[in-house]
């Protein structure tokens, strides 16, 4: 569309709206803007049908992309809801399914890495998990990147000596491999610890990984203590080390809450039109890293409206934290 045809067309977008606003009542619903072709544009909510749909009427008020919004609109079509969160929800599915070019957009396709401990085997394995978790097991996450989940991955192993291989590796040794021999795994699968001392290393993991790892370094402070006493130093060492694994997990996140607690923490902000949210995973009281995401589109909306479609987005199937 050239810029001379564009005041005409606009013009003309403008009227089909305040058609339209004749009709609509002061209640909660969603909206759809749709060109000759019935391509649907654009899905907003409103608190108000009416009071919403009418902005568009007051184009010199809007920026210019919403301009063209209006100039391509030949009809309308609206879902009167009971509340604003069903309007909510509602927008939220219609975006999802039509994928409206002129939507906020959460460029975000990748799904957030988690560490999992699994749990349709005698010998649990440790492991970075991405997709769907259809895996029997425990998960915990989401980290922010790969290389969070890594460097915790490494020290977590350094700490309880879990394995890491794959069950058909497992189930082929005949000898313990590299793993045993840096320390980080106990080689369950030659038999050199039972299942029974396996399965405390695991729970400990998931108790650190749930946020309890004040309580589980002051048991590995007193085993340490005790095998110092009766002079057994080489265990001693290993806990020192073990405790030193751990220290460096939480010295790496920077910031970590007193509480167990899951949450995520967002913030929005706005400078020169650029639109920037910020999220930060918690997950048993420790920080698993931040996320910064740059919403297309965002500028032209208020950053309520910008923060409520990224909500819906964000935890589009994938589970929300407590808090």
């Amino acid at each position: 569309m050239s810029e001379k045809s564009l005041p005409a067309s606009l013009e003309r977008g403008v009227q089909i709206i305040r058609d339209y606003v004749k009709m609509l009542p002061d209640s909660p619903g969603v909206y759809r803007m749709q060109n000759a072709a019935g391509d649907i544009l654009y899905v907003g909510k409103a608190r108000s049908l009416n009071k919403r749909v009418t902005s568009y009427t007051q184009p010199n008020r809007l920026p210019t992309r919403l301009k063209r919004m209006i100039a391509e609109t030949m009809q309308m079509e609206f879902i009167r809801t009971h509340t604003e969160v069903e309007a909510l929800l509602l927008e939220s599915n219609l975006i999802k399914k039509f994928r409206p070019p002129f939507n906020v957009v959460l460029k975000d396709d990748k799904s957030y890495p988690y560490i999992c401990i699994t749990g349709d085997h005698q010998f649990p394995q440790i492991m970075k998990h991405r997709g769907a978790q259809e895996k029997r097991g425990d998960y915990y996450g989401p980290f922010a990147g790969v290389g969070s989940v890594n460097r915790t991955l490494i020290a977590l192993q350094r700490a309880f000596q879990l394995r890491n291989c794959t069950d058909s590796y497992f189930a082929t040794r005949k000898r313990p491999c590299l793993q045993y021999h840096i320390k980080r795994c106990t080689a369950p699968c030659v038999g050199n610890v039972t299942h029974e001392e396996y399965g405390k290393q695991v729970a400990d993991a998931q108790k650190f990984l749930s946020g309890k790892s004040s309580e589980i370094q002051s048991a590995l402070s007193q085993s340490m203590m005790e095998a110092s006493d009766r002079m057994d130093f080489e265990t001693a060492a290993g806990m020192r080390d073990r405790i030193r694994a751990l220290s460096a997990i939480q010295s790496k996140q920077d910031i970590n809450l007193d509480e167990d607690t899951d949450m995520d923490v967002m913030a929005i902000a706005r400078r020169e039109g650029c639109t920037c949210v910020q999220v930060f995973f918690f997950r048993g009281g420790q920080n698993y890293g931040n996320r910064t995401f740059f919403p297309s589109h965002a500028g032209e909306l208020t950053l309520p409206e910008v923060f409520s479609n990224f909500l819906m987005q964000f935890y589009d199937g994938k589970p929300a934290p407590a808090e």
